[in-house]
């Protein structure tokens, strides 16, 4: 009979304390950014960082030791550490400060920003200090692809080779195109930092002030979400937009993709069946949903086909930027953007949703079955971009779109049963799994934040925010008395 088997947290406590310290250094920068602009804020991130780097510090050099390698249970246990440890230590500053809010709003905001969903319960984002915006911003730039990136570095120096918690955080790697988990991670983490300074020089040269453009470029490559503005990119000239639009894309491609062509190697990223998928289906909603416009009220093309496109790479990015009324388009137009939300953006990037590639998968899966329903004894191979799909991933995919389809409709009916009214329950659940950020319904529309929401409503879009940012069954599993069994 199976028994439960103690489990040795030293790696798990060694790197969640290694990037607990890494995020207290992190907020010397908001730090440096209120004392510059004498707010007054400056010490409310002095706090957290002195706090985070003595916690951190503490942490790692408690549980400092060799390990003979990371079992799948520790990966597990330290994917779960570090997203729900984390923000905690990243709220800090903003009980300690400016916006003094309640722990759990300020928890809200913190795993909105970390895990890249970009939804706020702050009103008034222009009249915070700029350090707490930057620090927003930053949040969603080290959820992207930041904090993995923190961790693979770290784990050789536990002796592993760390592809544990690559499958863990719903990488993948795609035949693992370099050897190690380690070369993976700096050269993507190359990528990352290269993508989002052109980010920034292209917001700055398309006409957006310096320090919005830094803050936009944050969480766009990180297709986060968060913006130093109230009303998003509503504000800005069309250039601004069509910026938007690349960089958005940019950041939700696959970015094993980017290493390859690092490499001099550009014919896969050009014939990647994801990339390929994801701009035709994002071309026809954006086409279709800008032609309705035009046909039903009159609008001019131009506007009405930029301001369609940004909104929708915008939600199957999961990136949450806006521009304009979007629930005003119509039905037609919501409905839609609800599907490409669910569907999301490429796997081995950091949006979220179902992803493109299980998406793929299971049309061919269904192709498959279609034509077999013609030909009963027919044995066919399921391929996908040109591998073999086995028996053991197609049932994984299955899985997994169960589950994020059930905890989906249970997260809507709990919303509901927190006073949230049906329309706008559902969209809470969707923006919250999905790592969307936008929000619909009666009871956003006073302040265009999720600030009127019970604590109760907030705790399951917190909930939700986590199981989508590491796919569902990286939580999940843990609630398992198996994963606890020898």
């Amino acid at each position: 009979m199976a028994r439960a088997t103690m489990v040795d947290l030293r790696p798990v406590g060694y790197v969640t304390g290694t990037i607990v310290a890494s995020l207290g250094a992190a907020m010397l920068l908001p730090m440096i950014a209120d004392l510059w602009d004498r707010s007054g804020n400056a010490a409310a991130f002095a706090e957290g960082a002195i706090f985070s780097l003595l916690f951190g510090i503490f942490l790692t050099l408690s549980c400092r030791g060799r390990s003979g390698g990371l079992t799948p249970r520790q990966g597990f246990l330290m994917t779960a550490a570090i997203w729900t440890i984390l923000p905690v230590f990243a709220a800090l500053p903003l009980v300690l400060g400016a916006p003094h809010v309640r722990l759990i709003d300020a928890y809200f905001e913190a795993v909105s920003g970390l895990t890249t969903t970009g939804a706020s319960v702050f009103v008034g984002i222009e009249s915070l200090p700029r350090g707490v915006t930057l620090w927003r911003s930053l949040l969603n730039w080290l959820g992207g692809l930041g904090i993995a990136f923190i961790a693979m570095i770290f784990l050789p120096l536990l002796r592993v080779g760390g592809m544990q918690f690559f499958r863990t955080e719903g990488f993948d790697t795609f035949g693992k195109v370099l050897p190690r988990a380690t070369d993976i991670a700096r050269e993507l983490a190359l990528v990352y930092v290269l993508l989002t300074l052109a980010c920034m020089a292209s917001y700055a040269i398309a006409g957006m002030p310096a320090f919005e453009a830094v803050a936009h470029g944050l969480s766009t490559i990180s297709t986060g979400g968060f913006s130093p503005r109230a009303d998003s990119f509503s504000g800005y000239a069309p250039q601004v937009h069509y910026v938007a639009i690349l960089y958005m894309l940019l950041g939700s491609f696959p970015y094993i993709r980017y290493v390859q062509l690092l490499r001099g190697h550009a014919g896969p990223l050009w014939t990647d069946a994801q990339v390929r998928g994801y701009l035709l289906w994002i071309g026809v909603a954006a086409l279709g949903v800008a032609g309705w416009r035009v046909l039903t009220s009159l609008e001019p093309p131009e506007p009405a086909f930029r301001e369609t496109l940004f909104n929708l790479v915008s939600i199957m990015s999961s990136s949450g930027f806006g521009t304009g009324d979007f629930a005003r388009w119509g039905s037609f137009a919501v409905i839609v953007a609800m599907w490409l939300g669910l569907i999301g953006a490429c796997s081995g990037s950091s949006a979220a949703g179902l992803s493109v590639f299980r998406v793929q998968v299971m049309f061919a899966a269904l192709a498959a079955a279609i034509r077999r329903q013609h030909a009963p004894h027919r044995v066919e191979l399921m391929r996908y971009q040109g591998r073999a799909v086995g028996q053991d991933t197609l049932d994984a995919i299955i899985l997994y779109l169960g589950a994020f389809l059930l905890a989906f409709g249970i997260s809507a009916l709990l919303l509901v049963e927190f006073g949230l009214d049906m329309e706008s329950a559902i969209f809470a659940a969707w923006t919250a799994i999905a790592n969307i950020g936008y929000g619909f319904g009666p009871v956003l529309e006073r302040t265009g934040t999720f600030i009127d929401l019970s604590d109760g409503a907030k705790l399951v879009m917190i909930l939700d925010m986590i199981l989508g940012r590491l796919s569902l069954l990286a939580i999940l599993v843990l609630a398992m008395p198996r994963f606890w069994q020898s």
